[in-house]
């Protein structure tokens, strides 16, 4: 019996596609460098902040990685919070299936977590959260998914996970725990849906959310 929700964030809570455009560009424009491709864009939109760093950067050895990630983080996300879409059902399905059902979130972002969910009022719903900067290893590495377990004493069977990536695919499957795929239809999954109240009508769902 399902048990547990646990939610990628970028992709599946909000679509973030233009707040980490404008983020990683602002880094490489501060250092004189062009604005990131359709490939490095798709990179940073799955990736934590330290390795999207050093992807962008990869061909430039002007700076340290460490100049560089040093001033990201001085830097903050505050400005770009404001680019960031919440899914427009996300609250409804939260209101939902918060009764029911333990709710987590296991993301690659990192200090900019808290903040988000601050901003959005949505730090109620989720008893536990996994960030980049608090998982032992970041997506698709199993130890955020395991932690989430972990804490709310629930087996692979009784945990799913809404992701979006094939980070979270593989971070899905290295846990056993099956995957609802979220506007991903090319994502080998368990379930597949474009919407969030769309995953209320799935065979975990059905008995408790009728």
């Amino acid at each position: 019996m399902l048990k547990l929700i646990v939610f990628d964030c970028d992709g599946v809570m909000f679509d973030s596609r233009r707040a980490n455009q404008e983020y990683y560009n602002y880094l490489l424009n501060h250092y004189n460098h062009p604005p990131m491709d359709e490939q490095e864009l798709e990179y940073v939109h799955m990736h934590s902040a330290p390795d999207s760093v050093r992807h962008i950067f990869r061909n430039y050895d002007e700076h340290s990685f460490e100049e560089i990630d040093g001033f990201r983080r001085d830097l903050g996300y505050d400005r770009f919070l404001p680019c960031m879409k919440i899914e427009t059902d996300l609250i409804d399905f939260l209101d939902k299936v918060k009764p029911l059902y333990h709710l987590a979130i296991s993301t690659n972002r990192g200090n900019t977590m808290a903040p988000l969910l601050k901003l959005f009022e949505l730090e109620k719903y989720f008893a536990k959260v996994v960030t980049s900067e608090t998982a032992s290893r970041p997506k698709p590495a199993p130890d955020g998914l395991l932690e989430i377990m972990a804490y709310f004493n629930c087996t692979a069977e009784e945990t799913i996970f809404i992701g979006d990536s094939s980070l979270d695919q593989l971070h899905a499957a290295a846990c056993q725990v099956p995957l609802i795929a979220f506007k991903s239809p090319a994502l080998v999954a368990d379930y597949h849906v474009g919407s969030f109240m769309e995953i209320l009508a799935l065979p975990p769902f059905v008995k408790n959310c009728s």
